[in-house]
């Protein structure tokens, strides 16, 4: 069962959907595992919560740290709305700058969400 979220980003209703498709929808567009790059945005996010002070906490992620949470965000928006373009770069073109602070962890959320469906037991559940 597909879930979906709307988030405001530069002040465009975005819909971002989470469902068993974005796996094959990321491998098929970036040739990547959307999981294991998930646990590299959520690994840097843990990090950036567990700072100490505020200069430990304004962590400054890698220009490929950033193009991950570009194109993952990307597929999601797309598959929640299929009209968005379909290059990532036009995608982006329409957007200011925006914050990933605020963005990916509302992706993440709505990614965990998904998959905390999809991983409950059938078995002993008196069906």
């Amino acid at each position: 069962m597909a879930v979906s979220k709307t988030i405001e980003i530069s002040g465009i209703p975005c819909t971002f959907k989470s469902s068993a498709a974005v796996p094959r929808m990321y491998r098929l567009r970036f040739r990547r595992d959307i999981f294991v790059d998930l646990k590299r945005l959520s690994d840097g996010m843990d990090k950036r919560a567990k700072a100490d002070g505020p200069e430990e906490a304004d962590v400054n992620f890698s220009p490929d740290f950033l193009e991950l949470f570009e194109n993952i965000a990307y597929i999601m928006h797309l598959h929640g709305d299929p009209s968005q373009p379909r290059d990532v770069e036009k995608w982006l073109e329409q957007f200011d700058v925006f914050d990933i602070f605020i963005v990916l962890p509302e992706l993440l959320e709505l990614w965990n969400l998904n998959t905390e469906q999809m991983s409950k037991a059938k078995k002993g559940t008196g069906k």
